[in-house]
């Protein structure tokens, strides 16, 4: 006999069945959002941050710093605005978040793969075009199409406008150094570079040389973190930087990129790590096909063994730095990154970290000398950098007046930003104060930082 009415209904209404089809079309609609967010993704532009080794942050940095230097405004981009750009959300972005991103990646955003902007008129294809009309009037051009559709091929030519933006990457670095916009704009050229594999068809030495490029590039960028001391985004570098190197097959950048990696692991205070990343420079064919690359490699072991305290060591790199300078041909090509810095100067300049290291205050102030009477003009940077270790030097020997005379002279310049430079004023006052608190050189040297800092703001 049938229950009645008023009891089957809640039979019914609790069903497992009839609950499980009740959340169907739920389910579906989160599966069915899934997929278009999966397939709505921006591959190509994950793609660009994984070849520049960016993070959903680090992308956010950059566009902020990008903008700062296009607007002179901090930018208010956040990682969830790239989360939105990312996850395909996003497919036109703002006109100014469209300028940070192309100053970031070297490339329109199209190359990122965003939808053109708004006000660029439609414009047919015109292959596509060529084909129709071809076709229509029964020709053969047709044929010619998919060869008018090819991509362009990447040439000599590309490879010599990129080393031409290295050689200003370099010059920008002798002169400033350690600036954000400098690392950021190496990184984009970075990109910029391996855009142009995804774009054309190309030989294997022009591909080399993109590669090479590219690491030159990614070791700039490298370099500008280790010189400002920002250190996290130098490690980060370091990996793509020698990852592009090999893929290049250029034993001189493989050489320079190794070379700053023993720079940073000394200037994070691990020498033992800096002797092995520096023995891989030293180690690779290059040092002894080129006395110069030699040279550098066993001037930066020097330093290296000033932080170890190691005196024998620090005097038979230096001898073995000058032998393989002297032995150097002059007139061979070589990199610019090379010819543009190092010298007898680079060699006095990594004498005088290391003779501080070991506190031999008197030899340290001969290198000193030595390497501002041979620095080239251009690099201002080395110049006050070269200043301030002088005046670390007379300190150390006593001779209070003429430290803090020769510590004035930089405090005034543009250099005297440069977060080495800053740093290691910082620590001259300290050493002062601590060593002659109530003196008249410490109270001038404070005076003159506090009217420097009052005149600054």
């Amino acid at each position: 006999m049938l229950r009645n009415r008023k009891e089957c209904v809640p039979f019914r209404r609790h069903r497992p069945e009839n609950f499980a089809f009740a959340l169907l079309p739920l389910w579906c609609g989160m599966y069915w959002r899934g997929y278009v967010r999966f397939m709505g993704a921006n591959a190509i532009l994950r793609r660009r941050m994984e070849e520049l080794g960016l993070t959903q942050e680090e992308l956010a940095r950059r566009m902020n710093q990008a903008l700062q230097e296009i607007t002179g405004k901090p930018g208010d981009v956040s990682a969830r605005t790239v989360r939105n750009l990312l996850g395909g959300m996003t497919k036109r972005p703002i006109g100014r978040n469209c300028a940070a991103l192309e100053r970031v990646f070297g490339c329109p955003t199209e190359d990122s793969g965003f939808s053109p902007p708004r006000t660029a008129a439609p414009q047919e294809d015109p292959v596509r075009r060529r084909t129709f009309i071809t076709s229509a009037a029964g020709t053969t051009a047709a044929v010619a199409a998919p060869a008018l559709a090819s991509p362009k091929r990447v040439s000599h030519s590309d490879v010599a406008r990129l080393e031409a933006k290295f050689a200003a990457i370099v010059a920008q670095d002798h002169q400033y150094g350690g600036r954000v916009s400098i690392e950021t704009q190496a990184s984009a050229l970075a990109g910029e570079a391996l855009s142009l594999l995804q774009r054309g068809a190309t030989s294997q030495r022009v591909r080399s040389s993109i590669y090479m490029c590219a690491a030159s590039f990614t070791s700039s960028a490298l370099w500008a973190a280790i010189d400002g001391r920002r250190f996290n985004e130098a490690q980060r570098y370091l990996g793509r930087a020698s990852s592009l190197a090999a893929m290049s097959g250029d034993p001189a950048i493989q050489f320079r990129i190794w070379s700053h990696a023993g720079s940073l692991y000394r200037h994070l205070g691990r020498p033992i790590d800096a002797l092995a990343a520096n023995d891989v420079a030293r180690n690779l064919p290059i040092t002894r096909r080129d006395p110069l690359f030699a040279s550098l490699g066993h001037a930066r072991h020097t330093a290296i063994f000033g932080l170890t305290g190691d005196r024998m060591a620090v005097r038979r790199s230096i001898d073995k730095a000058q032998a393989a300078y002297g032995r150097a041909e002059p007139d061979i090509e070589r990199p610019t990154w090379m010819t543009a810095f190092f010298d007898q100067a680079e060699i006095e300049s990594l004498a005088l970290t290391a003779h501080l290291g070991l506190g031999d205050y008197a030899r340290a102030e001969a290198h000193a000398h030595r390497s501002l009477a041979l620095l080239r003009p251009h690099m201002q940077r080395s110049r006050a950098i070269a200043t301030a270790r002088l005046a670390h030097a007379q300190l150390g020997q006593g001779d209070l007046e003429p430290a803090v005379s020769t510590a004035m002279t930089i405090t005034s310049g543009a250099s005297s930003s440069h977060p080495r430079v800053a740093r290691m004023l910082n620590e001259f006052g300290d050493k002062l104060r601590s060593a002659a608190l109530h003196s008249k050189a410490a109270e001038t040297w404070d005076q003159y930082i506090h009217d420097f800092r009052r005149d600054a703001s």
